[in-house]
């Protein structure tokens, strides 16, 4: 009997852990399909990198930039999260297909957070500090602006882009990126020196060299203000600490990036007429006169070029389509602003994603007006736009700027501010007879099914906290409707023109007095997922929500 109770005893072990193993198989192959559909969001896009108009010179000018590129990459990996580095190790010296494809996401996401689901961990249960790790993880917002009320002389290194905030024993300390960063910024800079040595255009030398001795005296200004000087170049890029998205906490530190492209200079030329009517645009605000910024700088380059490769911030998540630099204000004021537009990214954009979403979200007699020459104005009225409107304001009798005043609403109102008088701007341009009266339809409507492109990035993202904003106010306002029985959206032309314009006046206001509770009280009103954007989004599930890029540039220089 005592043989027979043990006997009984041990088969139950065994099939205990004969359950344990049928559960723990099960709990990984679920694991491994949430990871695929992960993956699978972003469709997988060859850039080309056509070095056919290029001379020897030029080529390994774009070889040392692409090396330079690598490191920014680096930089920011560690910006995005204090445990990325160790995660990484990890994850490659995991062997099991879980791990490969963990790597995989965590490598397109630069970091265990995915970025289309609210930082979401898909690496067991960690969580995204607000401030990424431009802060210390433990610091709260009260204890940081406590912090500067009590010692006013460390407010403008607090809230320089170019400084993590750290603890040194019961104090908190501002270090430059420099300092931090020494090792990384010291090859970075050392790669654009090579770069220069090679670079016969005078414009390019002079960019490349004084960026590199910005990466090492954290002083980006006079570089800012050479790349705005760049000229008869063929070789477009733009390195170093830019976008302040990451730090969602104030929204005030810049985060590493690199755009390398080739120009294309007959798309550019076609583009020159709008730099006329950049004060125009700036004239033409439905703001009053005091709020306008007409000091700014006009000069406004613009470039159609083709991305060969991106890095750090630009290339976590979701891809951009165009961009509006620098971001100083003192350059702004100068020099204005220089807006690219990625061309090949766009036209992929507009192929994969564009088409297949219109079809399904618009009422069918709409889908004609979905056009790509309306995509790619308004991505270039966006970037225009970034480049007007309130910059540097006052506040309670003081000099200010918006960035500051508004925090971590910033982003999402910048970028919202953006994509309405990306629209505003051109039915502007229709009244100066630069673009035709029909161009007023493909204008508004293609905006519309672009919306489902970005919210489906996330509406607590930047861009896509915007479109939401939008989307959810001219549906409020009935220049939207939606159709539940067919669910389908359309536009209402005789009531858009009107509310848009509300809507711009309404933003750039806030912007323009620095409101913050303004600021916080639209985001929190209609930054939401609303009936109608919720059911609408849930259609468009199967199809993938961005490019994944595969950098022919990769194959030839690793």
């Amino acid at each position: 009997m005592k043989h027979y109770a043990i006997l009984i005893f041990l088969m139950l072990i065994v099939l205990g852990c004969t359950g344990n193993q049928d559960q723990n198989s099960k709990n990984d192959t679920e694991e491994i399909t949430m990871l695929k559909e992960k993956i699978a969001k972003f469709v997988p896009t060859e850039l080309k990198y056509d070095s056919s108009n290029l001379d020897e010179r030029e080529k390994k000018v774009v070889e040392k930039l692409y090396h330079a590129s690598r490191v920014m990459d680096e930089i920011f990996l560690d910006q995005a999260y204090s445990k990325n580095y160790q995660l990484r190790e990890q994850l490659k010296s995991g062997g099991s297909e879980a791990d490969k494809l963990k790597l995989q996401l965590f490598t397109m996401m630069f970091g265990p957070f995915d970025r289309l689901e609210h930082e979401a961990p898909f690496i067991d249960t960690l969580q995204k500090p607000l401030g990424a790790n431009f802060y210390p993880e433990d610091m709260t917002k009260e204890e940081f602006e406590k912090w500067i009320k009590n010692n006013p002389g460390d407010e403008k290194a607090f809230t320089s882009e170019f400084t993590f905030i750290r603890r040194s024993g019961d104090k908190l300390v501002a270090i430059p990126f420099s300092q931090y960063y020494k090792d990384k910024l010291t090859e970075a800079s050392k790669l654009l020196k090579e770069a220069a040595g090679f670079a016969d255009n005078p414009s390019l030398k002079k960019y490349l060299n004084s960026r590199a001795d910005a990466f090492l005296s954290n002083d980006y200004y006079q570089s800012d203000m050479d790349w705005m000087d760049l000229k008869d170049h063929k070789i477009e890029v733009v390195i170093g600490p830019y976008e302040v998205y990451e730090d969602r906490m104030f929204n005030y530190k810049a985060s590493f990036e690199s755009f390398l492209t080739l120009k294309d200079p007959v798309e550019s030329e076609k583009l020159e007429v709008f730099k006329k009517y950049l004060r125009d645009m700036e004239m033409h605000l439905p703001i009053p006169d005091e709020h306008k910024n007409l000091n700014r700088g006009s000069e406004s380059p613009l470039a159609v070029v083709n991305e060969i490769f991106s890095a750090g911030d630009t290339k976590s998540g979701i891809q951009t389509i165009a961009f509006n630099l620098p971001n100083d204000e003192r350059v702004r004021k100068i020099k204005g602003s220089k807006k690219v537009m990625l061309k090949n990214v766009t036209q992929a954009k507009y192929d994969k994603l564009m088409i297949p979403i219109a079809e399904i979200v618009l009422e069918s007699d709409q889908i004609q007006h979905v056009t790509f020459n309306s995509f790619f104005t308004h991505s270039l009225m966006h970037e225009m736009s970034h480049g007007i409107g309130p910059g540097f304001i006052k506040v309670d009798g003081g000099e200010s700027e918006v960035r500051k005043e508004l925090k971590e609403t910033y982003a999402t109102l910048e970028e919202c501010k953006a994509d309405i008088l990306g629209m505003y701007n051109n039915i502007f341009m229709i009244e100066k007879g630069v673009f035709p009266k029909s161009f007023e339809k493909e204008t508004y409507v293609t905006f519309l099914a672009g919306t489902f492109r970005s919210v489906r990035f996330g509406i607590n993202e930047a861009h896509g906290g915007g479109n939401a904003i939008i989307y959810n106010y001219l549906i409020e306002k009935g220049a939207y409707e939606y159709n539940n029985k067919i669910q389908k959206v359309k536009v209402n032309f005789e009531k858009i023109g009107p509310a848009l314009r509300e809507l711009a006046n309404l933003v750039l206001m806030i912007q323009a007095k620095g409101n913050y509770q303004g600021a916080k009280d639209l985001i929190a009103k209609y930054v939401v997922n609303s009936p109608s954007l919720e059911t609408l989004r849930k259609k468009l599930e199967h199809l993938p929500v961005d490019i994944k890029p595969v950098y022919e540039i990769e194959q030839i220089y690793n």
